[in-house]
């Protein structure tokens, strides 16, 4: 995709500057194409296929780009993933015991002021 890139925009580039040419000598090669004067119809065709291969060089920068940056990404994730291996085989978790519950107070052995409740009917 690079490389269809490159060859776009040197056709575009190319193609600017032979009409550039073209049209700073049109009193002499103008003879020579059969053209005697600039019309607007011409202006709008040469316009229009330079708008084209543009786009065509823009379009493929676009794709370019958007792949180099997909793999960019796909390798900076796979460098945080073996980042992550590495981490964990140079701190191993040593095993752990099950901590003990916490107990909640029995109604019988709490310390408070306040009485138990009682449901009455």
């Amino acid at each position: 995709m690079k490389k269809l890139h490159q060859i776009l925009q040197i056709a575009l580039l190319v193609y600017f500057g032979a009409f550039l040419i073209f049209f700073i000598a049109f009193d002499t090669l103008g003879g020579v194409f059969g053209m005697e004067e600039i019309t607007s119809d011409s202006m709008v065709t040469i316009t229009l296929i330079g708008l084209i291969i543009f786009l065509a060089a823009w379009g493929s920068s676009y794709a370019a780009y958007s792949s180099l940056s997909s793999q960019i990404k796909k390798m900076e994730s796979e460098t945080h993933a073996l980042k992550a291996k590495i981490y964990d085989f140079e701190h191993p978790v040593a095993p752990t015991r099950p901590s003990p519950r916490p107990t909640t107070p029995s109604p019988e052995t709490d310390q408070s002021n306040i009485p138990p409740r009682q449901n009455i009917t």
